[in-house]
Parts: C-alpha cells; structure tokens; sequence
C-alpha cells in the first residue's frame, strides 16, 4: 500500500490515477532561450559565431593570430571584394560578407545589437518576415557599397543588416503612433560612429533604407498575403540587380 494524504491508496490504483493524467512538460533551457530572444535571432547569432571561429581557424593555418581572423584565405573568399564581385563574377560576396567581422570586438558589437532589436522585430512581424527583411537588408547594404565604395577595398560585418531591422522597427513603431524616440537616438548616435575611418556608412544607408522599405512593404500589404509576396520579392530582385549588374558599369568608367 502507498500512503496518501486520505488512507493509504493500492499501487495499481496508483497507476492507473497517474496513466489518466496527462505529464507537466518541462520547457528546456533552449525552448525558453528561443520564446525571450526569438530563434531567429538566436540563429543569426549562432551563425556569424560559426563563421568567426571557421576564419579564426583558418588564419591559424594560415601562420596568423586567430584574433587577425581576417587575415585568413577564407575571409578574404568570402568578404565583399566590389572588384571580385563586378569583374570576376564572385557573386556570393554579397552575401556572405553579412556574416563575417573582423576581430572579437567587431562581432561583439554587431551581436549584441541583433540581440538588442532583433527580438522585438521578430515578435512583430514574426519569423519569416524578420529572415526577409534581415536578408533584404543585407543585399541593400551590399548594393549601397557596390555602387558607391572603393571597388578596390574589401567589406564585412553584419552591420548594414542591423540598421536595415533598425530602420524597419522605426517604421513599424510610427505607424502604431509608438514612441520612437529611443529608436531615433540609437541610430543618430550609430550613424555618427559610422563617419569614423574603417566603418562602411554606405553599408549601413543601404541598409537601413531597404530595411524602412522592406517594413512600409509589409505595412501596405499586411491583409494581402500574396501581394505581398510578390512585392518582397520584387525588391529582392531590384537589389539583387543593382549589386550585381550595376557595378560593372561603375567600375569600367574608372
């Protein structure tokens, strides 16, 4: 017999009691982690960490401190060469540079403001349409440098992807007639550190202009799913083209 707070109760009557009552799930530590700070988020972050280790070893091999990660042959593969893009065709820059940094302090900074906007856009517009406009914003930037930058000056970071999500929450809060000051105040004081040598401002104008776009896309067509689809998409190609097919012609008129 197993004691019960009233008399003593049989074993089998005990398991047929817990059988009918359905388990208390636990939530693991990830599940939680990914409800506060959003699983794309969390993967975005995961993913420019994965990278900054592979270049970190790859300037090991290469006979570099692993904290010179860009001085590594994979850095120098994958970050936003203007020229390899436009003359040679290495159209992949445009995208993998969104996820390289160079050095920990460079990644440090990038990280901890994804982790600081990415989670409120992500619970505003959901997941997919975050990736969207994290992506767009990314190519946006990449676009502002292809068509204004040194061609001959290679770029990384996922900067101009933040200020895209920045630039994106600033035009969903003002449409909900929020308070956008504090918005405001982060990217004034972001675009002033962007003046500083060494930090591409063209980067973050794309984009944090494509980032606005993408959100007055996603405020316009909110009760048309498929319009708006078909929009994203459309500006998806727009960028694509003006990073990849425009710069050949800037370049050649040098």
């Amino acid at each position: 017999m197993i004691p019960a707070s009233v008399g003593f109760q049989c074993p089998e009557c005990v398991r047929e009691g817990n059988a009918s009552v359905r388990p208390v799930k636990r939530d693991g530590r990830l599940r939680s982690a990914r409800r506060r700070w959003g699983a794309v988020t969390l993967s975005l972050v995961g993913i420019n960490v994965v990278m900054f280790v592979v270049t970190a070893f790859s300037a090991v091999l290469a006979g570099n401190s692993p904290l010179d990660n860009y001085r590594s042959p994979v850095f120098d593969a994958l970050s936003q060469w203007p020229y390899g893009v436009s003359l040679f065709g290495e159209w992949w820059r445009v995208f993998t540079s969104a996820f390289l940094h160079s050095g920990p302090v460079h990644l440090a900074l990038n990280m901890l403001a994804l982790i600081v906007f990415g989670p409120e856009f992500e619970a505003r517009v959901g997941r997919w349409r975050y990736l969207v406009i994290y992506l767009l914003s990314a190519v946006g930037a990449a676009a502002g440098i292809q068509l204004f930058g040194d061609p001959d000056v290679a770029v990384a970071g996922a900067s101009g992807a933040i200020y895209g999500l920045m630039g994106a929450l600033a035009v969903l809060m003002l449409s909900q007639r929020q308070d956008v000051r504090g918005v405001f105040t982060l990217l004034a004081v972001n675009v002033v550190f962007s003046l500083l040598p060494g930090i591409s401002l063209l980067g973050h104008i794309g984009g944090l202009l494509t980032g606005a776009l993408g959100a007055g896309i996603l405020l316009l067509t909110r009760r048309n799913r498929p319009l708006q689809a078909v929009a994203l998409s459309c500006l998806a190609v727009l960028l694509l083209a003006l990073a990849l097919a425009a710069p050949t012609i800037v370049v050649l008129g040098f």
